[in-house]
């Protein structure tokens, strides 16, 4: 069964968004038509405290700034999808219809998460990668923001727990926070034998 996983399609990462990714929004439409071709969808959503320890603003710093953070390094982030607030909302025109279930991540304000399936330093699962094995899930194809970062981190997870990971990179798009993040972010996926498609890929 093959499963389309939706990364974080939110107003805070379209480019008017507090976290903008440049051309964010230009991928919707594109995986508004991929959705009927999978046997399952399912989406997640950063969903922030708005106390969370990843914001700058915490910190007296500005965004970009590194630290540690309960012993990992934290990138510094703009205050963004907080919890009940409009940035954490999906993006209009994204299709939720055919949505089996979402699963919400960044939840904890101690740890940023940005794997749809496990925190940053895997202490607490999602819930996704059972579910998805529950319904007897062997191939995923990740879509959704950003390419260098959650996107990234979704699928070196999903190929770790198993499945047959598979990125379809033009319904993604990368912060490039650094240039060339996104190009470094594809080689280390591939390294790791997740499969990069197009979406013209998919039949």
């Amino acid at each position: 069964m093959k499963a389309l996983i939706m990364i974080d399609i939110q107003n805070d990462f379209l480019p008017t968004g507090a976290l903008a990714v440049p051309e964010g929004d230009q991928i919707i439409p594109l995986v508004n038509r991929l959705q009927p071709k999978f046997d399952l969808v399912a989406l997640t959503q950063d969903w922030h405290p708005k106390e969370h320890k990843s914001f700058a603003s915490q910190h007296d710093k500005q965004p970009g700034e590194v630290i540690i953070l309960n012993g990992l390094d934290q990138i510094l982030w703009p205050v963004h999808c907080v919890q009940g607030e409009f940035g954490a909302e999906l993006a209009p025109g994204l299709n939720i219809d055919l949505v089996d279930r979402s699963f919400q991540k960044g939840t904890d304000p101690e740890i940023d998460s940005y794997s749809g399936f496990f925190d940053n330093d895997r202490r607490k699962a999602t819930g996704m990668g059972d579910y998805l094995k529950e319904k007897g899930v062997t191939a995923v194809y990740i879509v959704g923001l950003a390419t260098d970062y959650c996107v990234k981190f979704s699928a070196l997870d999903a190929n770790e727990l198993g499945f047959d990971t598979h990125v379809i990179i033009d319904g993604t798009r990368g912060v490039n926070l650094n240039e060339g993040d996104v190009d470094a972010a594809v080689e280390e996926m591939k390294s790791k034998g997740i499969t990069i498609i197009n979406s013209s890929d998919i039949t």
